[in-house]
Parts: C-alpha cells; structure tokens; sequence
C-alpha cells in the first residue's frame, strides 16, 4: 500500500491508522531518511494505539517502553519503540543485548524499530514501513506486509 502524505500532520494521520489496527504482536520495521518523518508516523502509531504520553525518539538511549491501555479485542500491554540510528557494529548483538530479539514476537508487545535495515536477524511478519522524501512537505509512505 502507498499513501501519499502532504504535511506532518497526515504522516501522523496515516500512522494513527496503522496504530489503531494493531493487536499485540507486530513487529514494524521503520525506514527513511534522516527527516523523513519515522517519529512523527511513530507518534501518530501510539495515539491509535490509545497512548496520550508524548512520544520522542530514543535515539541516544536506544529503547523505550510505553503501556498501553487495554481494550477488549487486543492482547498487546506494551509499545516498545527501537531507534538504531547510533549503532553501527555489530547490530545484532547489541539488539541481543537490549532484549529485542526476546521480546519483539511476545502476544503482550508491539515494536517500532527506526532503522530497522541495518538488522541482518529479522523476524518473520514484519510490516515494513517506508517513508520516503518527495520534497520538504511531501512523503511516500509504503506499507509491506
């Protein structure tokens, strides 16, 4: 699926789309550009998930966790949002070591990772989320199951 978004706040309109279809589970690979719009999508994700804190990037510490409410037909208690901007050697092992590998399949979890591409271990039914820069307002949007 593409959408084509014309300002930040439908780059937040079509995450909180995705959000509020997401049951516990997911595991969304996140990919653009520096500036791309990863966080704001990301932020229009957890609104749709029912979060009202105000979700930042966790650029520079890596992982942070948000509690979801609970609604009826959804298993998912916790958001966990990745950003693998800063690390460049070995990935994998430090994913290993912030215990994404353990938790990012759980019925209790949903998982956002910035950056996701530079993962060699993936798991399987990712929904693939691209966010490419048309020109300083604009973005595609590609979903991929």
């Amino acid at each position: 699926m593409e959408i084509i978004t014309k300002n930040a706040q439908e780059t937040h309109d079509a995450g909180f789309t995705v959000g509020s279809s997401l049951k516990g589970s997911e595991v969304i690979f996140l990919k653009g550009e520096l500036g791309a719009g990863k966080t704001t999508f990301v932020q229009g994700l957890s609104e749709g998930l029912g979060i009202e804190h105000t979700i930042t990037s966790p650029t520079f510490i890596l992982m942070r966790s948000y509690s979801l409410p609970e609604k009826k037909d959804r298993t998912a208690k916790t958001l966990y949002h990745v950003d693998l901007y800063r690390l460049e050697h070995d990935v994998d092992r430090e994913a290993q070591n912030l215990g994404i590998f353990d938790l990012w399949t759980k019925p209790e979890s949903v998982f956002v990772i910035e950056w996701a591409d530079r993962l060699n271990t993936l798991p399987s039914g990712i929904l693939e989320v691209s966010l490419e820069v048309i020109d300083i307002d604009t973005r595609k949007i590609t979903i991929t199951p």
